[in-house]
């Protein structure tokens, strides 16, 4: 039968040149990877004086699901040329769920075209054949010049050095999140916190103890003062610092009881006087939090022990905002 379109494919991926002896084949090659977009172009031209309407399908011996194709419009016009995108996606775990002895790595495939003439009431057909070549894609061929790529058997060999040392590759390009309290695995927190001397308590919630551990030391620069306190407690509680609003009306206030006492000649009865019950290096502690969030009474003791100087003492008062 004489051919009516001129056709032909164009595959999007280097033919490997020892797979199939191209010698012996006119076939067109198409390489497809798990997990990857491979794509075979089809060139359609109409050179006779008579608008086709077109139908295509896509047949072989390899599974129906991986082929899709985008065929936009049916009728081909006189001297027009249409361009067929047909795609392969293969899943990324194909290979590792088949039978070893089920594996196949090479597949035929035939392109049918259907041509309805407006003069004729039988359609005719024209076929093009074509190669799949299913081979997992190698990172490692990139760094090699082309004619090295086309060679099949280099690609099988570098894809084995790949999965073998393309996992330690990547631990390292992400161990910037294994070295972060805020992402690391929970099973390497004890080792974080080794690393920067800080204990871990049971008591607290572990997406607070991954702020403290990544915090650690600049609570160690500030321990001892009213910043370092404010700065631990907003780290477990998860309260605000409210660093605008004046100290009465924040969430976490802390207040000194600082005065001179009765000084004759200076002191001002019921303004700046104290008269018994004065406590030296006394401070109070108050935390506003809402209902639904409740604190820990004798842990925000221990916190507030442990960063007050030894000789302070303190009066704690937790109160709800609403």
């Amino acid at each position: 039968m004489t051919s009516i379109l001129q056709l032909r494919l164009q595959p999007d991926t280097i033919p490997i040149t020892d797979v199939l002896d191209r010698e012996t084949s006119s076939d067109e090659i198409l390489i497809v990877s798990p997990g990857e977009r491979s794509q075979m172009t089809l060139h359609l031209h109409n050179p006779i004086e008579e608008n086709l309407e077109i139908e295509l399908e896509v047949r072989g011996d390899f599974p129906g699901d991986w082929c899709h194709w985008n065929l936009e419009g049916r009728e081909l016009r006189f001297k027009e040329t249409m361009l067929v995108g047909i795609y392969f996606d293969i899943p990324e775990d194909w290979l590792e769920n088949q039978p070893l002895d089920a594996i196949k790595l090479n597949y035929q495939a035939t392109v049918n075209i259907y041509l309805q003439r407006p003069s004729q009431t039988t359609r005719e057909l024209q076929k093009l054949s074509f190669k799949l070549c299913l081979r997992p894609h190698s990172l490692y061929l990139d760094f090699l010049p082309a004619i090295y790529r086309e060679v099949d058997f280099i690609g099988r060999l570098l894809k084995i050095f790949e999965q073998a040392f393309e996992p330690t590759v990547n631990a390292f390009e992400v161990m910037w999140a294994y070295l972060d309290p805020l992402t690391a695995p929970e099973s390497l927190l004890p080792f974080l916190a080794h690393w920067v001397g800080w204990e871990l308590l049971s008591t607290i919630p572990l997406e607070r103890q991954r702020y403290l551990i990544r915090n650690a030391v600049s609570i160690y620069r500030w321990r001892g003062t009213k910043k370092g306190l404010r700065f631990y407690l907003h780290l477990y509680t998860g309260l605000p610092l409210d660093e605008n609003l004046p100290e009465r009306e924040k969430h976490i206030c802390i207040e000194e009881a600082i005065g001179e006492g009765f000084v004759l000649g200076q002191a001002n009865l019921g303004e700046d006087t104290m008269l018994g019950g004065g406590r030296p290096y006394h401070f109070t502690v108050r935390l506003r939090s809402s209902s639904h969030q409740p604190l820990d009474e004798i842990l925000i003791r221990k916190i507030i022990d442990i960063e007050k100087p030894t000789w302070c003492t303190y009066d704690l008062y937790l109160e709800s905002r609403e």
